[in-house]
């Protein structure tokens, strides 16, 4: 059992996903016996039909909060990009080839895309004038903001 997710946050966590999916729980038995009364109609009855779906997909996301929460307390710290160049060197090759594998798996891609190479009139000069189109814009914002 990992005791990480007994301190009082996750406690507190633990209580308000347990509340919500008892909560779903009574809604979907008040919203059935509303559909069997005189009053009742399809709509209560697919609103009890829903409510337990809304109770099963709490208890999913719990179960995904505290795996995901495992998975990123047990991924292994990687030295900072700002960190002296030796500092690197000083963890042993299974533990930095670890460390590289799991940051792959986290991230496959940078967050912001390279800039594009710039386009010659030569290459294709459409992409050249539409480029040339987007850059005036850019300034026009500039000058405007």
């Amino acid at each position: 059992m990992n005791r990480s997710l007994l301190t009082p946050r996750w406690l507190l966590l633990h209580l308000l996903f347990l509340a919500a999916a008892i909560a779903t729980g009574f809604l979907a038995r008040w919203q059935w016996d509303r559909a069997h009364e005189a009053g009742g109609s399809a709509q209560n009855l697919g609103y009890a039909l829903m409510w337990p779906l809304f109770g099963a997909f709490t208890i999913f996301l719990w179960v995904r909060v505290a795996r995901m929460y495992k998975v990123a307390e047990a991924a292994p710290a990687l030295p900072d990009a700002g960190t002296a160049p030796g500092a690197a060197s000083s963890i042993s090759g299974a533990a930095a080839a670890s460390a590289e594998q799991a940051a792959g798996k986290r991230r496959r891609r940078p967050l912001v895309p390279p800039p594009a190479p710039p386009v010659d009139d030569d290459e294709d000069p459409v992409m050249a004038e539409y480029n040339r189109y987007l850059a005036e814009l850019d300034e026009a914002d500039r000058r405007a903001g």
